[in-house]
């Protein structure tokens, strides 16, 4: 049985989504069962109309939910310990739940999240990694906005968490990973970049193959199981990315209603729209995971709709049942133990 952790407050729609969110999840993976945090006089007339939901469940209530745009430090200050994000995070650390899942304030959760469950030793600061649809099948980007500015330490650091991630969502044995930069030549880009790619064809670390410097194109076509790359970059290349689909999905619609013979066209061609609609739509295929914590966490789409929430959920069951923080944990504790200096005799 993997347990969930849910906060039914968040996102920009709160019970009226998680819950049959939830639901969706439960009908596809009836191992599992919810822990969940809200305000009961919102949460349960909900919950009450999902009776095989509401058995699996245990519902609690809490005194307050974060605001979507609560400032991260106003929402520690408030939330703490009281609100529906901060118990389901609580939940973790006390081995009630298996994962945390949150469609709440994304500065808010990571603020809670490293305060609450605490980064991994011989992490300095965690990422956010997103599941993003490729040419390929799908590629694991991070970070795409936890941290700031990475040195090269924490991009290698990323590129071990990403690694063990694809390991644990895709069973690949040895997951391709890349360097997001701007050329793959070694003479280009960032300093701290170059460095990172000397560390990771250094370091030749068996449970990943280090591919080399990638390009923006090459996340779309899937070119590597994990692209690495800093929260600035990633943050802008995800929004793109969200951006560009739709501006696609609307120049599509203005095409398919332009004349008699499109809309005709459309008719006969709705399930190939529908099947990409659903492939781009980021508020139905979504579970961004904070890596580097002492506890699996995921932040869905704030605007997710219930398959949205369903999706994200899914993703953090995956995660517990293929044992992603054992999997990060031993990538580290393997390579910081290639980096100490020998003691003793071995020294000399």
């Amino acid at each position: 049985m993997i347990r969930i952790s849910l906060d039914l407050m968040g996102g920009d729609f709160g019970p009226q989504v998680v819950i049959p969110g939830a639901a969706k999840a439960l009908e596809r993976h009836p191992d599992i069962s919810f822990v969940m945090y809200g305000l009961k006089e919102q949460c349960e007339p909900i919950l009450d109309q999902f009776p095989k939901l509401k058995e699996k469940s245990v519902f609690h209530d809490c005194e307050l939910a974060v605001r979507m745009d609560e400032k991260p430090s106003q929402a520690l200050r408030r939330g703490r310990y009281v609100s529906s994000m901060w118990r389901s995070l609580e939940a973790v650390k006390a081995k009630e739940a298996d994962v945390a899942v949150s469609a709440g304030n994304t500065g808010a959760l990571m603020a809670m999240a490293k305060f609450c469950l605490r980064t991994m030793a011989n992490i300095e600061r965690p990422a956010i990694a997103a599941i993003w649809p490729t040419m390929r099948g799908e590629s694991i980007v991070l970070d795409v906005g936890a941290t700031i500015g990475a040195d090269s330490q924490q991009l290698m650091d990323f590129a071990l968490m990403g690694g063990a991630m694809a390991r644990a969502l895709f069973e690949v044995e040895r997951p391709t990973v890349g360097l997001l930069n701007v050329g793959v030549e070694e003479i280009k880009g960032q300093e701290e970049v170059k460095e990172a790619g000397r560390l990771l064809r250094e370091a030749n670390i068996d449970s990943l193959d280090y591919f080399g410097f990638v390009e923006g194109n090459d996340i779309g076509k899937g070119t590597v199981d994990v692209v690495v790359t800093e929260g600035f970059a990633g943050n802008i290349a995800l929004k793109a990315a969200e951006g560009t689909a739709r501006q696609i999905g609307e120049y599509l619609k203005a095409a398919m209603s332009r004349t008699l013979l499109a809309k005709i066209g459309y008719i006969f061609a709705k399930s190939a729209f529908d099947m990409l609609r659903e492939k781009m739509d980021p508020s139905k295929v979504n579970g961004g995971v904070f890596l580097g914590l002492n506890g699996v966490v995921i932040k869905s789409h704030g605007g997710a709709s219930a398959e949205g929430i369903a999706s994200a959920i899914e993703v953090g069951y995956d995660m517990a049942k293929n044992g992603l923080n054992q999997k990060i944990e031993n990538d580290l504790q393997k390579y910081h133990a290639k980096r100490l200096p020998p003691i003793g005799p071995e020294a000399a």
